[in-house]
């Protein structure tokens, strides 16, 4: 991977709820590093750990969770060591969130401006009034008509992108250094997903500011991310750049999401799937979490759990594949179809 100045660093995250069925290792020795001034692009099917290893950032887990290991260093101090007045200071106004479902994360009984003007109160003091100011230009910015007059209304009032718009307002109005997306667009329809995604680009190079793209729409990320962590069970499998990634696949988790992608360059008369199911998370298979759904998978795969391993200047992966360890006279060819980014 080319060296380049990370905002943030995970370091073998393990974040796990202690359940009456055991232990559940929801985010289990993640590693990734976010660059100064881009996007992180965090994919993977639901239940892969992104969304708990977002709240882990910013020591939002709840018992019966808890953060069991790793650091996560944050302009190379490390979060997790930090007390929670410490983390108060840092939420909302270094790192900031905008979470998956803005009907439910917005305040039903507060108007939008009151919520907005809330977070500058809190990390910037200013007095109520200048904080009403600074709701409006913030709503301004996110492209809300009629600013002056949106501010005294509340969420029932606003459209689902509209109040979309209000969530990042509220995550951007302390100018982050770094800004976590879960799920931007769940439940908006195609043109508004456009809209809010062309927005955080925009605001992004503006306020120069580093992103996490939480998403599983390979689409939003060849679109908007500059580098991929590919999530299978609590952890990261393949990290690359975006370009690499969608060209150049290297695990059979990564290769089997491009293949089940509709085309439109080639025929097809079916979309390829990938075999069998997510393992539970109480029963997690002893080597390699994909071996089970793997076609390459050999007795080391089903053994052994492999380390995330840098395989060349663009890629990190988590497979056997790419160790001395994988020994056959045999090559492996895991790409059915060379894929590549348009633009």
């Amino acid at each position: 991977m080319k060296n380049r100045e990370s905002i943030l660093e995970i370091k073998n995250l393990q974040t796990s709820f202690f359940t009456e069925d055991g232990e559940v290792k929801a985010v289990d020795g993640v590693t990734l590093h976010v660059p100064k001034g881009q996007t992180l692009g965090v994919v993977g099917e639901s239940g892969s750990g992104k969304s708990i290893m977002s709240l882990s950032i910013l020591r939002l887990i709840q018992k019966p969770g808890k953060i069991v290991g790793g650091q996560i260093l944050f302009n190379g101090q490390d979060l997790v060591t930090k007390k929670e007045k410490e983390m108060r200071k840092i939420r909302g106004n270094q790192i900031s969130m905008i979470f998956q479902e803005p009907m439910t994360s917005l305040n039903p009984v507060y108007t939008v401006g009151e919520q907005i003007a809330e977070a500058v109160q809190v990390h910037q003091n200013l007095n109520k009034r200048d904080s009403m100011a600074k709701s409006v230009e913030m709503l301004k910015l996110v492209g809300i008509p009629s600013p002056e007059k949106r501010v005294h209304q509340y969420p029932f009032e606003l459209s689902g992108g509209m109040r979309q718009r209000v969530m990042i307002a509220m995550a951007l109005a302390c100018n982050p250094d770094l800004l976590i997306a879960d799920e931007p667009t769940t439940a908006l329809d195609v043109t508004i997903q456009a809209q809010i995604l062309e927005l955080i680009k925009e605001l992004q190079q503006k306020l120069d500011m580093s992103v996490i793209m939480i998403t599983h729409d390979l689409g939003v990320v060849a679109e908007t991310c500059d580098y991929v962590a590919v999530m299978y069970c609590g952890s990261v499998v393949e990290y690359s750049d975006v370009q690499t990634l969608f060209s150049n696949p290297k695990h059979p988790y990564t290769v089997g999401l491009l293949n089940s992608l509709p085309r439109h360059d080639i025929d097809q008369d079916e979309l390829e799937a990938i075999k069998g199911s997510v393992p539970s998370p109480t029963e997690m298979p002893k080597g390699c979490r994909f071996a089970p759904r793997c076609p390459h998978a050999r007795d080391i795969c089903i053994d052994r759990l492999p380390e995330l391993t840098k395989v060349d200047e663009q890629s990190q992966i988590r497979c056997w594949i790419y160790t001395d360890e994988w020994k056959d006279q045999g090559e492996v060819n895991l790409q059915s179809e060379e894929r590549t980014i348009e633009g």
